[in-house]
């Protein structure tokens, strides 16, 4: 069975607890003749948490752990002869993980029994065309030692997963049938149950510091791995961008960070100006008429999706720059530039600004507006006096937001700024950026271990890092100009 078929079972048998526990505890009631101590529902609540959070948490712990431990124990298995040169250990696991997830669709399809699975080899041209059939391509540096690790990976798979539905099952019926039997009249259910509740909560708001920790380190030990491989000094002071997946690769940080910082400056150089002058017009001057209609119609912006405001600067604002500006000032000759992805960016930014500077303007007391006009301020020196710097936290985390989301855009400098990594100062020149390169190096039929695909989590690591400090800068103008008013 499956995890998520477990899951199912197991809040079926809470239902049931549930049922059961509210049953047991009217007939205890009436049976003794006493008044129950909670209402009927927080003895049925009680008996379902019993069954449900035991049995999930113990079903996350051992989905979490199970990878690590199998991994370990197989890869300790495997010899150094097996390991090709130049490569390392990792990567024959993770051709052990794809061989082993090829086979159990194998099985699936019925192509192959599980006693003939035992006996098959790794030479053989019948079992490299079933895999193929499956997209599991096995080249033919694939030695036997690795099949048989990837059926040795997949048999331990399937039994410590038969002995996980097992544990958790069991775990689920005997807290279910050891709470439904401590059911009494006198027991405090409420208090048990605001107790599980209040729990449940406390985890759920650890999610968010769990889920930056885990980014955080996938991100952290990949890049460790990669600079065992590749230089640190040539990763951040190289200024070229050249990776050959044959060996001999420049992959030099600066070209990256210098077209991520290009077409980003040049985003917001758009839609800042634009964005805050439209949130002052809709708070400050627009009648409600006007404002009902024109909030919406910006905020339509941000619901487009980035593949069509990709096509629109490959098919219109692209053709447009360089036949109207590039080539009449013989700056360039391509479609694709760190202009058109910018100003395509900067159109997409602007609701991002707007629609969040708008509500932090409207959300500046009316009593100090009013008390700026009765010292006898015009509407233009109340905004500029009065209001934005009482809104600037506010502002400045909009501006905040849209450069996190300019630095992080992807598609659209696919399509609008190409995939040269250069250092050019021309903004009718082809550049790309951070992400765009994260992308491709992931994609295709690579070696993950090798230097060439490992790159990608070290420029995800230096992108955190940048945006982290960016973070910091911004907290910091904040509270240096942060002023209170009651």
């Amino acid at each position: 069975m499956t995890p998520s078929v477990i899951v199912l079972i197991v809040l079926g048998l809470a239902v049931l607890g549930y049922i059961l526990g509210r049953q047991r505890a009217l007939k205890a009631s009436e049976r003794d003749g006493v008044k129950l101590h909670s209402l009927p529902v927080y003895y049925g609540q009680s008996v379902a948490l019993f069954v449900a959070v035991p049995a999930l948490l113990l079903l996350a712990a051992w989905l979490f752990l199970q990878p690590v431990l199998i991994e370990s124990s197989i890869s300790g298995k495997i010899p150094d002869s097996a390991v090709p040169e130049g490569g390392a250990k990792s990567l024959v696991m993770f051709d052990v993980r794809r061989i082993a997830d090829g086979l159990n669709l194998i099985i699936d399809q019925g192509d192959v029994s599980e006693d003939a699975l035992v006996s098959m080899q790794a030479d053989v041209t019948d079992v490299r065309a079933r895999l193929a059939e499956v997209g599991v391509a096995l080249g033919s540096d694939v030695s036997p030692v690795v099949f048989e690790a990837a059926k040795e990976y997949r048999s331990k798979g399937l039994t410590a997963s038969l002995i996980r539905n097992i544990a958790v099952l069991g775990v689920a019926l005997a807290f279910g049938y050891w709470a439904w039997a401590w059911i009494q009249p006198a027991l405090r259910a409420r208090n048990i149950s605001e107790t599980f509740v209040t729990a449940l909560l406390m985890g759920s708001s650890l999610v968010a510091i769990l889920t930056t920790v885990g980014i955080v380190g996938s991100l952290l030990f990949e890049s460790i791995s990669f600079f065992k491989m590749y230089p640190a000094k040539d990763f951040f002071l190289s200024t070229t961008w050249n990776p050959q997946f044959r060996g001999g690769s420049d992959l030099g940080f600066l070209p990256l960070l210098w077209g991520t910082l290009y077409v980003s400056f040049v985003a917001l150089a758009l839609a800042v100006p634009i964005g805050l002058m439209i949130a002052i017009y809709l708070a400050e001057y627009a009648g409600k008429s006007l404002r009902s209609f024109a909030k919406p119609a910006i905020e339509v912006l941000a619901g487009i999706p980035t593949i069509v405001y990709g096509l629109f600067a490959l098919i219109t604002v692209g053709p447009f720059l360089r036949d109207w500006i590039a080539q009449p000032l013989g700056m360039g000759s391509s479609s694709s530039s760190v202009m058109t992805a910018g100003l395509v960016m900067g159109i997409m930014l602007i609701p991002f600004i707007s629609s969040l500077s708008d509500d932090i303007i409207n959300a500046v007391p009316q009593a100090m507006r009013d008390g700026s006009y009765g010292l006898g301020a015009t509407k233009s020196e109340t905004i500029k006096q009065v209001i934005l710097p009482a809104a600037l936290p506010g502002i400045v985390g909009a501006f905040l937001l849209a450069a996190s989301r300019a630095i992080g855009e992807t598609m659209i400098v696919v399509m609008g700024a190409g995939a040269a990594a250069r250092l050019d100062l021309n903004p009718f020149e082809a550049m790309t950026t951070i992400t765009v390169k994260i992308v491709s190096q992931l994609t295709g039929d690579t070696e993950f271990a090798s230097p060439e695909t490992l790159v990608a989590f070290a420029l995800g690591l230096t992108l955190f890092v940048f945006t982290l400090c960016l973070n910091i800068l911004a907290l910091y103008i904040v509270r240096k100009y942060r002023e209170q008013y009651e």
